[in-house]
């Protein structure tokens, strides 16, 4: 009994902040892989930050090579976003109105939440119909976006989830497809526009193009990337869902975007001139005799 007295006694007379810490240091022990803390939302699952410079080494050498495997960019770019860059698109969002009623309102991009069929029926010049297009033409649906949870901060953890879900509609904005070619243009552009690394990283894979993609990446798209990238507004901000039924155009001109010449036309012109440069040799190979 006197010896709890004594500690009561010597208690009181400590600071408060004092007793605070010593609380803190209670209850709190280092993190580990052996001593992981609990989740800081349904699927977060926390790393050390060995384990998140793992994570990033590991997606981005693989991605580099398989890219096909849309899970370890997302992992990528969560393993990258962190400490600074999501942070800083977060604080993007606090500082538009718009952005902070995304933040509040916590929308999600599917197909549970977007009627497919009612966007087909809209007018052709409107925001809905040109993403429904674009996700039809290119065989796209909006649920295949993986779900984050390599974020420790829940709510940067949407940030990230809005950005990702909201890539298609980056796509149909800018009319690139899916395939290599537009999807290194688009990332460029992103990362002009939004900072996160991976975004910057994905850029490597121009080394993959062939001769005459590198030629129209390096002449015509990254320029337009970077240019559109840095002037325009940020793309985070935009409530897509409420400009469903607006003008395409009027969202291009509101966020200071110029649509880049179509890449599929400069494609299927290259075959066509490939093709009609192929039937003049073989017209000039027969005229000649040539076998």
């Amino acid at each position: 009994m006197a010896l709890l007295l004594g500690q009561s006694a010597l208690r009181a007379s400590l600071p408060r902040e004092l007793l605070i810490a010593c609380r803190i240091s209670q209850i709190s022990r280092p993190f580990s892989v052996l001593n992981r803390p609990p989740p800081n939302y349904p699927g977060h699952l926390p790393l050390t930050t060995v384990e998140k410079g793992g994570l990033a080494i590991g997606s981005a050498v693989i991605s580099l090579f398989n890219t096909r495997r849309p899970d370890l960019i997302a992992s990528l770019g969560e393993a990258t976003a962190t400490p600074y860059f999501i942070y800083r698109l977060r604080d993007a969002m606090l500082l538009s109105p718009t952005g902070r009623r995304i933040l509040r309102d916590r929308p999600r991009i599917s197909s549970q939440t977007l009627s497919m069929a009612r966007l087909r029926n809209l007018p052709a010049n409107t925001l809905g119909r040109t993403y429904a297009t674009w996700l039809d033409r290119e065989g796209v649906s909006p649920d295949t976006r993986d779900t984050v949870k390599y974020i420790d901060d829940e709510e940067c953890a949407f940030v990230m989830q809005r950005y990702r879900e909201c890539h298609d509609f980056y796509h149909a904005l800018t009319g690139l497809p899916v395939f290599v070619e537009g999807e290194v243009a688009l990332k460029a552009f992103e990362f002009a526009n939004t900072l996160l690394p991976m975004t910057g990283l994905s850029l490597v894979a121009a080394a993959r193009l062939k001769p005459a993609e590198r030629k129209r990446f390096f002449g015509i798209y990254l320029p337009w990337a970077l240019q559109n990238g840095t002037k325009s507004k940020e793309v985070i901000n935009v409530y897509w869902e409420e400009w469903l039924e607006r003008d395409v155009e009027e969202l291009r001109a509101e966020l200071g975007i110029e649509k880049p010449v179509d890449l599929r036309s400069l494609r299927r012109e290259e075959r066509e001139r490939k093709k009609r440069e192929k039937e003049a040799k073989e017209r000039s190979r027969d005229s000649l005799g040539i076998n």
